[in-house]
């Protein structure tokens, strides 16, 4: 049997996760922040990244009801309220700032809401973290969120090269990045000791990278079906937003 790793080693496990399976790797990330992609991809991509801010509040739902101890739940509920927001918006929530980006990009919210214009895979990879949340142990399903040590960099390449290359993009647009930076490091920090308090084994420890493997997995799963559709000359689904056909649903265009 394998000892348990310290947590110095464990974090180190993290990090080469990281450093080989998130999505700031991904090609079209590299093409958004370097100024590469159109109006258009733009749109793709916010339109079915909103898939993924939908079920955040839900899948965070499901983790708190998860944890037994009630400073615990206390410091998950704030993950809630930072998505979902307060009554009437005081403060404004992480998904009403998404919605501020595609209103931006010329979406109706209601359009993007439904979610009927997005690519069935981005709807599947949402919904299969939700999945994956729901089923899995308290332990692993705060492990998946571990995401969140890498994400404060990917912002900044983000936010600094679409302000840089893209004339239809301005600060306020992207305001829900600015909020996220902070937020990622408090609750990377949490989950951090959260799992250095609970995991009491190497197989737990095994558990929470495999976790974290599989949420990299669902975040690169949807880069790829965004550049498929609208980049690399695939087919765009029956339903899915197309730019050639859809500008109906665009309060302006290009």
């Amino acid at each position: 049997m394998k000892r348990k790793m310290t947590r110095t080693e464990f974090e180190k496990n993290l990090m080469e996760i990281g450093a080989h399976q998130y999505h700031n790797r991904h090609p079209f990330h590299h093409r958004m922040h370097t100024g590469q992609c159109s109006i258009d991809e733009i749109r793709a991509w916010a339109l079915n990244r909103f898939c993924y801010q939908r079920i955040i509040p839900e899948k965070d739902s499901y983790v708190m009801a998860k944890l037994e101890g009630v400073e615990d739940r206390r410091e998950w509920r704030q993950r809630i309220v930072d998505h979902d927001g307060e009554i009437d918006d005081h403060p404004e929530g992480g998904l009403r700032r998404w919605l501020a980006l595609t209103t931006q990009l010329g979406f109706d919210r209601d359009y993007v809401m439904s979610m009927n214009g997005a690519l069935p895979v981005t709807r599947f990879a949402a919904n299969s973290y939700l999945t994956f949340v729901r089923e899995k142990t308290a332990l692993e399903a705060v492990a998946s969120s571990l995401t969140e040590l890498f994400s404060p960099n990917i912002i900044s390449e983000r936010v600094q090269g679409m302000l840089a290359h893209y004339d239809f993009i301005t600060e306020d647009s992207l305001r829900y990045f600015s909020y996220r930076k902070s937020q990622a490091n408090r609750d990377s920090n949490w989950a951090l000791d959260y799992i250095d308090r609970q995991a009491g084994s190497r197989s737990e420890q095994e558990l929470c990278l495999a976790a974290l493997k599989f949420k990299c997995d669902v975040l690169w799963s949807m880069l790829d079906a965004i550049a498929g559709a609208y980049q690399l000359g695939g087919t765009i689904p029956p339903g899915s937003w197309d730019p050639s056909a859809d500008a109906d649903v665009l309060r302006y265009s290009a």
